[in-house]
């Protein structure tokens, strides 16, 4: 067990945390969110003893080994990727290393000889004669392959040494995991792979995640960093999300109309406690959640942006027709021959595990870049607005401030009407005269977002739009996608966001395109579409 007693964290006059006082236990998964600032992370570091509180303490039951998963991806580049995975173990590494180094020695003695005696025991008993085999099955789940086992860190890429270093943070079956964003950089495969592993865990897990899905799929608390204090809910984020909203709006109601909303607040929590397809940690969770009161459920300060896609005017039927396209960059075929032909109403997921022809083939129909053969034309109803993956070129260099910047895109330039789309996306008072350049990721896609609204268009062309975004905003995002009636083509690697948005998915393989009207589980879970993914993936 974790727990903390008066944690506090003070930058000059600005705290942090104030008077923290929190319990993780054994069994449990707590996701810890909060918006983008709020100190997630710092929050992860200060249990792990990385950051220093200015006051309070930080209580490990004795005996207990803490594991975290580590950012520095380069800081085993000397060791080999097996090793670096079992030095997650500390105290196993340090017997196998003082062990190994007992006996390569040329003038062993008898005074080695027992201590030799000692470390095998001790060895034996942390199960270190499994600890190779038991790597290499972790390796092997998070997608890294017998043949780089043997390598050195400094030999793979960037995601390769992700994966090896979440390996290491659940190796040996730590008592307490601590996970900042461990399903970055991972497939599809192996974040089902760390959800199962997660849910067979019995220890316990705090994890910051902006993965909705993950979340959903793991936790049995959510832990929320708001005004400086951290407060307990159970359940997973799905359901923190919506009993949070519900109260929110009890609230707010007239006395008149509050009965009618504790009913509903009420049918909420027994529909949610008895829906076990939530999680696969359903079970534990559903003997929580059925000793839930109306008293446990508080509505969330957090504010989330207002996003509402509307065409100023109706497309007709066939949108787009995509005939024999072809697109190499720097030599390499991105895409060979697609044809395809897009539909009003279409919500299209284009998923697959290469950004590289997704992006190509946007750049392509947005008008950005030139097929090599082929074309494309689109219906002459059709007004389209385009989210890039890289949006620098809308900001680096330009000094202009959130009005002026909105303003080159607007029809109407009244300050206050633009302010009003501003303050949609959070940007109210001040903040709507900062300046365009120095803005942060986060508030450069809502920037972006604030002018697709306003440009009116029937087609949404977005090349993940949910990067850099915090879980306020992935859920505005996402729910102005699902009621909009505009016909859209997205790629996100965020598993919910794809789910409850697309009604069609197009994959682009380098043997040909697969294209089903289905959602993204029901192509996940197809043995068919598995098939023919094999087929069209292979050499």
């Amino acid at each position: 067990m974790i727990s903390t007693s008066g944690i506090t964290l003070r930058y000059g006059k600005r705290a942090l945390f104030e008077d923290v006082n929190i319990k993780f236990t054994p069994g449990n998964c707590y996701g810890l969110i909060g918006a983008n600032g709020a100190g997630k992370s710092t929050f992860l570091k200060i249990l792990s003893g990385e950051v220093e509180q200015t006051s309070g303490e930080v209580h490990i039951t004795p005996g207990e080994r803490l594991a975290v998963l580590k950012q520095n991806h380069y800081e085993y580049d000397q060791f080999k990727v097996l090793e670096t995975v079992i030095m997650g173990h500390k105290k196993l590494y340090e017997v196998m290393k003082e062990k190994d180094a007992l006996y390569a020695k040329a003038d062993f003695t008898d005074e080695d000889g027992m201590r030799a005696g000692e470390l095998e025991a001790e060895f034996a008993d942390m199960n270190g004669w499994e600890a190779e085999s038991e790597a290499a099955e972790m390796l092997n789940g998070l997608g890294i392959g017998t043949d780089l086992h043997d390598k050195q860190m400094s030999e793979l890429g960037g995601n390769e040494k992700v994966r090896v270093l979440l390996a290491q943070a659940l190796f040996g079956s730590p008592q307490i995991l601590l996970l900042d964003e461990p399903t970055n950089h991972l497939d599809i495969e192996s974040i089902r792979w760390l959800e199962d592993f997660l849910s067979r865990y019995e220890g316990t897990v705090i994890v910051v995640s902006h993965d909705r899905h993950f979340l959903n799929q793991v936790c049995t608390h959510i832990a929320d960093i708001d005004f400086g204090k951290i407060q307990m809910y159970v359940g997973n984020y799905d359901f923190w999300y919506e009993s949070s909203q519900l109260a929110l709006s009890l609230m707010r109601s007239e006395n008149k109309k509050k009965e009618d909303k504790i009913k509903e607040l009420q049918a909420f929590i027994q529909r949610f406690s008895a829906n076990k397809s939530k999680s696969k940690q359903a079970t534990s969770r559903k003997k929580l959640l059925d000793k839930i009161t109306l008293d446990d459920i508080r509505p969330s300060n957090r504010k989330y942006p207002f996003i509402l896609f509307k065409g100023e005017r109706e497309a007709g039927k066939q949108l787009l027709l995509v005939e024999g396209l072809t697109k190499s960059i720097e030599g390499e075929k991105l895409i060979d021959n697609l044809t395809i032909t897009i539909n009003k109403g279409d919500k299209i997921a284009f998923v697959g595990p290469n950004g590289l022809p997704k992006t190509t083939f946007f750049q392509t129909i947005a008008g950005e870049l030139e097929p090599d053969a082929g074309t494309y034309s689109w219906g002459v109803t059709t007004t389209r607005a385009y989210f890039p993956k890289d949006n620098s070129k809308y900001f680096d260099g330009v000094d202009l401030n959130l009005v002026e910047w909105l303003r080159q895109y607007s029809k109407d330039p009244d300050e206050t009407f633009l302010r009003g789309f501003l303050g949609r996306m959070l940007f109210s008072g001040d903040d709507a005269m900062k300046k365009a350049s120095v803005l942060s990721g986060g508030e450069k896609v809502r920037c972006m977002l604030s002018k697709m609204m306003l440009e009116g268009a029937n087609v949404f062309i977005l090349d993940e739009p949910t990067n850099h975004l915090d879980l306020e905003s992935i859920t505005a995002l996402n729910n102005g996608l699902i009621d909009t009636e505009c016909t859209i083509l997205f790629t996100s690697h965020d598993h919910q966001f794809v789910q409850t948005i697309a009604n069609r998915i197009i994959e682009i393989t380098p043997n040909g395109v697969i294209d089903r009207m289905m959602t993204y589980d029901e192509y996940l879970e197809s043995p068919e579409i598995k098939e023919i993914r094999e087929r069209m993936y292979a050499v």
